[in-house]
């Protein structure tokens, strides 16, 4: 299993600069790589990989034409493009809309990995991150780093910088549980479990859009380009991150409770990024329902629970005994004239997708990537 451990830099002025500076550098490299093959493919209709672009770095750094401090930055910074690339490619191959690869600006290429520990970025005994040309920066170490650590990124956010490590960790399997739950989310209640237990939807973004919005207007009211504006974008950014941080407190914690109890879990196979659309998209970004059902995946993963994902058609029109219950999305009880079942209306569905699970084999456990900040 792979997961991703972020922690909170804390470097003096001189080291922010030399981090700002190698940021921009490989802006800069990213947006060459870019114009090289786009101006080959013009002139000479030719297409140009990875390795064609990689076999000129040592050159480039020869000549003093690309100051990046450490040579894998270089190189990661090139298989970027080149994933960038080969999205856009299945992108046309699937009749996606495709969006063309476009030139990063240095305000928002905020981030640099080291591909190799220990090849450039290594964190001392004594909680520091050592990274090469800035020496030993401050870390807060707020939890311990578990695993074997693969690769490093540092990064930048709404001016604050942070190190996220890729490490492999090994399954951490908990007590065998008989217990078994189907989950239905929605947005009156964030989720809905077959025992009848309910999670209040905390609506975080709906609750800091006052905040939000007075950012909005000290940002309109900047002249763009100006240092007021920049600050005024950094409040705003700021303000976003703390909704999200919020929000990912608040899904960490719950999926948690639900992987320690639940031996089996089942939840609906959404099509989110489908559901968040038209009237009801805010509030469906806001209640996070992938963040959500993502985290019971990866800790289900760990922990050795099933989890089972099952088909989302019908379960709010079906009753337990099978009858079709149609209702619209302000009927909120469910009354079945077959059986008599006379609940409310996303407790059913709970369990009709308990149900669901039953009547089929649970799917293979995969490698999940997913990031975790305590």
């Amino acid at each position: 299993m792979v997961l991703t451990f972020k922690y909170r830099l804390n470097p003096t002025a001189a080291q922010a600069t030399f981090l700002a500076g190698e940021l921009k550098e490989a802006c800069s490299l990213y947006n060459a790589a870019l114009e090289e093959r786009i101006q080959a493919w013009k002139v000479c209709r030719k297409s140009i990989n990875y390795y064609d672009q990689a076999n000129q770095l040592k050159a480039m750094r020869a000549d003093g034409c690309l100051t990046l401090a450490n040579f894998s930055c270089c190189q990661d910074v090139l298989r970027r493009v080149d994933r960038t690339f080969k999205a856009f490619f299945a992108r046309v191959k699937r009749g996606d809309k495709p969006g063309f690869p476009r030139f990063r600006s240095a305000r928002r290429y905020d981030s640099i990995t080291f591909p190799s520990y220990g090849d450039g970025c290594r964190l001392l005994p004594s909680g520091k991150l050592r990274v090469q040309g800035a020496g030993h920066i401050n870390m807060k170490l707020h939890r311990p780093l578990e695993g074997k650590i693969k690769t490093v990124a540092v990064k930048r956010e709404a001016g604050r910088w942070f190190a996220c490590f890729s490490v492999e960790c090994d399954a951490k399997p908990l007590p065998a549980s008989p217990e078994q739950v189907g989950i239905d989310v929605g947005l009156n209640s964030f989720a809905v479990l077959s025992d009848g237990t309910e999670i209040q939807n905390p609506r975080h973004y709906r609750n800091a859009e006052a905040r939000l919005r007075r950012c909005q207007r000290k940002v309109a009211r900047r002249k763009k380009g100006s240092n007021r504006r920049r600050k005024a974008v950094r409040l705003l950014q700021r303000a976003n991150i703390e909704v999200r941080n919020q929000r990912a407190d608040f899904v960490h914690k719950e999926s948690r409770k639900i992987v320690n109890r639940f031996g089996l879990i089942a939840v609906e196979d959404l099509n989110v990024k489908g559901l968040a659309g038209g009237m009801l998209a805010k509030s469906v970004n806001d209640a996070g329902w992938s963040q959500f059902l993502g985290f019971i995946a990866y800790k289900a993963a760990s922990a050795g629970r099933e989890f089972i994902q099952v088909d989302p058609r019908g379960t709010s029109q079906t009753c337990l005994c099978g009858a079709r219950v149609p209702k619209t999305l302000q009927d909120r009880w469910h009354a079945c004239l077959a059986c008599g079942l006379s609940a409310g209306r996303d407790h059913v569905s709970a369990q009709v997708i308990l149900k669901r699970a039953g009547n089929r084999p649970s799917g293979a456990n995969v490698e999940v990537v997913i990031s975790c900040v305590a």
